[in-house]
């Protein structure tokens, strides 16, 4: 069978750090001292240290203003329509950032003769779309093949990955671009509840670009696997609202991840988030960051170490959480550290490991994956 393989991976986010700014206005939206307390104290611990947006923070506390550019006014923060027009200028221009950077990871006629583009997002929605917006800046041929995976939030890139894989065992010739592409601060919103300010502190903007085909260099996608949590489905919630896109985040998210992994490794069976496997037979955890909480609660569900999650948290460290885009972030940092470790030893184990994004549903959705040098 041809094993189908992540050629290379190309990042981008957008120039502005507003992860200090940002938090100082969502705190200021606090009506008291107790309150101002938690938010500081959760902040402080968030694991986090910077997120990107496509937009400028104030840097004086005594604007009114929560970004430099007057879009977030308080007292007045923009209607949905408004904050779709910014995606639909802002997704490209970023999307294309990523596409760049993928070129620089592979050879440079690779991006020629792309069959397929897959484009994931959750953050925006607009016809003709980011995937067409896409074809027409990257000169792709008219017959080119679009999926565009919508509103599947922090777990998309997953079944992103899913289709390029099923398009390259369908057809080996096959060449699949994979966009993910999240404007999270897109969607800031201004309220008193804790909660609501708390989930706002993690998340950012991003994009990745990877290259799929069945030539057998980078990482090869080994088998894919989705598991919906039961009884979980009002603990992440993303709805549309007449003032953008209302987050929903349960502060048990946590612990029923690590109730689940924990259930997943006493059953054995290939129908399993571990396939039968045991902890041991994988020498990389490629989890996506939701946050340091979600993170501790798969070290604990899973028995790993620290060291195991080493670049999903420095992901975390420096991007925030991006959404359905972080996970690629993850497999690009392994994937450089791979390369590298590779240039310095010549014999060496191919490195097997196992990727997870947790999103909407509640859903584990996984795949395992191999180093192919």
């Amino acid at each position: 069978m041809t094993l189908a393989h992540i050629n290379g991976i190309g990042t981008a986010v957008p120039e502005h750090d507003i992860h200090q700014p940002i938090n100082a206005a969502l705190r200021s939206m606090l009506p008291d001292q107790r309150a101002r307390r938690v938010f500081d104290r959760m902040a402080e611990n968030s694991g986090i240290g910077h997120r990107h947006s496509f937009m400028r923070a104030n840097r004086r506390a005594d604007e009114q203003d929560v970004d430099a550019g007057g879009f977030y006014q308080r007292g007045n923060f923009p209607g949905t329509q408004a904050r779709m027009a910014r995606y639909e200028t802002e997704a490209p221009r970023l999307a294309i950032s990523a596409v760049e950077a993928l070129k620089h990871e592979i050879p440079t006629d690779s991006l020629d003769g792309i069959t397929h583009l897959v484009v994931a997002s959750c953050t925006g929605f607009t016809a003709p779309g980011l995937d067409l917006q896409l074809a027409a800046d990257l000169g792709l041929q008219p017959d080119v093949q679009r999926t565009l995976v919508g509103f599947m939030g922090c777990s998309a890139a997953v079944p992103a990955l899913r289709v390029a894989y099923q398009a390259v065992n369908a057809d080996p010739a096959a060449r699949v671009l994979v966009v993910n592409l999240e404007l999270c601060s897109l969607h800031l919103q201004e309220t008193s509840d804790l909660n609501s300010l708390l989930s706002l502190t993690l998340f950012a903007d991003g994009a990745s670009a990877a290259l799929v085909t069945a030539q057998p260099t980078g990482i090869a996608l080994l088998d894919f696997l989705a598991i919906i949590i039961p009884d979980s489905s009002d603990l992440i919630t993303w709805h549309i609202g007449d003032q953008g896109f209302n987050m929903h985040l349960s502060g048990q998210v946590p612990r029923r991840i690590s109730e689940t992994l924990r259930e997943e490794m006493n059953q054995a069976g290939a129908n399993r988030i571990l396939r039968g496997e045991q902890v041991a037979d994988f020498d990389l955890w490629a989890i996506h960051p939701g946050g340091r909480t979600v993170l501790d609660a798969v070290e604990t569900g899973l028995g790993l170490t620290a060291d195991d999650l080493s670049s999903s948290r420095r992901i975390l460290y420096n991007y925030g959480n991006m959404s359905s885009a972080t996970v690629m972030f993850v497999l690009q940092d392994m994937l450089r550290l791979h390369q590298n470790h590779h240039t310095h030893h010549t014999h060496h184990n191919e490195a097997r490991g196992l990727a997870m994004a947790f999103g909407p549903g509640m859903v584990a959705e996984t795949f395992r994956f191999q180093m192919a040098g």
